[in-house]
């Protein structure tokens, strides 16, 4: 069976109803990112980080996947998928893709300010004074500016086995997730699927562009792959 890579960005989860953090003013949600989404903005107002993470967990737990989710899922009839997302949400899990790894954490966990391996299941609101069992305090599990991404060498591993590699609803712009698509091997064909493809068919070998929304753009992605396997 076929090792399918998938490359996930906020494109497929902005169809459930989940918004882009970062607008097209450079804000999330108001804020300036560094402020949210930085150690420094975290030592500087960690009400405000934890009040910003609240408020997307909440959210995260009023909506569900997908067509596209599904479709992703579909797909392991066909080849052996492994889903590399750079998307904090479940909704992967949620529709039952059975290999998902985040680059940037997970908005439904938390983690020890001391420990970064302690890391606890959480869906209600994280506050000051919410210690891990070793009485530090809980932060988001969340991969910030700034911090490291532990997940980087796993998702470079699993790129580098892809027989095949798809990238949805992301712009290739955000490092260090873009340059996982240096790790393949050569001639691997790529699908590109995205309402406003970033990238052209020079850009890469045996590249297919699918200009389309998530949904839709995985209906044509599934019709392609499951007829290119029977």
């Amino acid at each position: 069976m076929k090792k399918l890579v998938i490359l996930t960005g906020a494109g497929i989860s902005a169809e459930s109803g989940i918004k882009t953090f970062r607008d097209a003013d450079g804000l999330w949600e108001g804020h300036d990112v560094m402020e949210v989404a930085s150690p420094q903005g975290f030592s500087a107002n960690p009400e405000l980080v934890f009040d910003f993470y609240n408020q997307r967990r909440k959210q995260l737990l009023e909506v569900s996947p997908n067509k596209a989710h599904y479709n992703l899922v579909e797909l392991e009839k066909y080849f052996d998928v492994e889903i590399i997302t750079q998307n904090v949400d479940d909704l992967h899990e949620r529709a039952a893709s059975t290999n998902v790894t985040h680059l940037h954490g997970e908005l439904l966990k938390v983690r020890s300010t001391v420990d970064e391996n302690l890391v606890l299941d959480w869906k209600k609101d994280l506050n000051l004074g919410d210690l891990c069992s070793k009485g530090n305090q809980l932060r988001p599990h969340i991969v910030w500016f700034g911090e490291m991404v532990p997940m980087l060498d796993k998702a470079i591993e699993i790129t580098a086995k892809a027989d095949i590699l798809v990238i949805i609803g992301t712009s290739m712009q955000v490092y260090p997730a873009a340059s996982l698509v240096n790790f393949i091997k050569p001639n691997t064909p790529i699908y590109f699927i995205d309402p406003k493809p970033s990238v052209s068919k020079n850009d890469f070998n045996n590249l297919t562009i699918i200009n389309d929304v998530a949904s839709s753009g995985t209906n044509t992605l599934l019709e392609l792959l499951s007829h290119s396997e029977e």
